[in-house]
């Protein structure tokens, strides 16, 4: 690895026309993530510093990162510029967006109410980008089923060690489809699709940046919503949760992003898309864990099962669903050390 860090620091001077004594001799470490990217910190000797990515092609979409940026930035989302994209080698160089993500400076609901509602005007510029500028993958019932298939082959069977039989593989395909028939029936605008406390940086003008856009795809209105207020790293009371949800309701009938809905209808979209995206999060918590090493994601599992369990309990169409997971997954599961250390 050695190595690599060494010529991605030369290219990076390479790319900001600098000699050896206008940066720092060494990149600094600033975070890896759920994917197979590295990131790191280049000091500027002027001041100032920029961001070096590592993205092995072989296991990245970088074209998929920088068509993601691009468009974002062309139309106005603070998104970190791109300075420099090294294709065979996977090196990309970035703008520094600081350290300060907003998941830490969400200390209370004040707070929370403070920077979210600020978030949901990041989210509403995203989402009036129309859909014939750009040529993203469409999140459709497939894709929706497939996601949550990761729950199945990853949480239940790798996990837990769960082996399901034909009339449990019938029940949980029907969930799956009331889930991806109920999300694609909504509005389809650009979706972030990982939009949370932990992918929102608070800039030094006190504005919010994205980061981590790079799996965009045109899906349902709801889905960065409940990515924020239901974050797999936060919860908020739901008294909370529920004024948010009519907060952005009329902001977005207002910019004419959602059609008109009832609070009612909207609130059932959005426990639906949540459900979905909390399934299919235990799948892949679970696969970072057994697959690639990523243990600390356990520690956020009782939380997604919470929000999975919670939200299927308000509507009738998943309690046979309920009943299995109660009769058949709950013993397995209360006997997982990140379950008991929950306790």
């Amino acid at each position: 690895m050695d190595h690599i860090l060494k010529e991605l620091h030369s290219w990076c001077l390479q790319q900001l026309s600098l000699d050896a004594a206008d940066a720092a001799s060494e990149l600094v470490v600033v975070s890896g993530d759920a994917s197979f990217r590295s990131y790191y910190r280049l000091p500027l000797a002027a001041g100032g510093s920029v961001i070096a990515v590592h993205a092995p092609p072989d296991k990245e979409d970088n074209r998929a990162f920088t068509t993601v940026q691009a468009l974002l930035h062309k139309h106005g989302a603070r998104v970190p510029a791109l300075l420099g994209w090294d294709k065979p080698r996977g090196f990309l160089l970035q703008e520094d967006f600081g350290d300060q993500l907003l998941w830490p400076l969400l200390v209370n609901s004040a707070a929370a109410d403070h920077y979210y509602r600020q978030a949901f005007g990041v989210m509403l510029a995203m989402q009036r980008i129309p859909n014939d500028q750009h040529s993203l993958p469409e999140y459709d019932e497939a894709r929706l089923s497939a996601e949550m298939n990761l729950f199945s082959e990853w949480f239940v069977s790798g996990l837990l060690g769960y082996q399901f039989d034909a009339d449990e593989l019938v029940m949980l395909r029907g969930v799956f489809g009331l889930l991806s028939t109920r999300a694609v029936a909504q509005s389809q605008v650009l979706v972030h699709r990982d939009f949370h406390s932990r992918n929102l940086m608070v800039l030094a003008d006190e504005r919010l940046g994205m980061i981590d856009f790079q799996d965009a795809v045109v899906g349902p209105v709801s889905y960065d919503l409940v990515s924020l207020i239901r974050d797999c790293y936060v919860s908020w009371p739901e008294e909370q949760v529920d004024d948010w949800i009519e907060v952005y309701r009329l902001m977005a009938m207002r910019a004419g992003v959602l059609k008109a809905v009832s609070a009612e209808g909207f609130r059932q979209d959005v426990d639906w898309m949540g459900l979905q995206r909390h399934i299919k999060v235990l799948g892949i918590f679970a696969r970072l864990n057994l697959r690639d090493g990523k243990t600390a994601y356990m520690a956020d599992l009782p939380l997604v099962l919470e929000y999975t369990l919670s939200i299927a309990s308000r509507y009738p169409e998943f309690d046979e669903f309920l009943s299995w997971f109660d009769r058949k997954l709950m013993p397995l599961i209360c006997q997982q050390s990140w379950f008991k250390d929950d306790e």
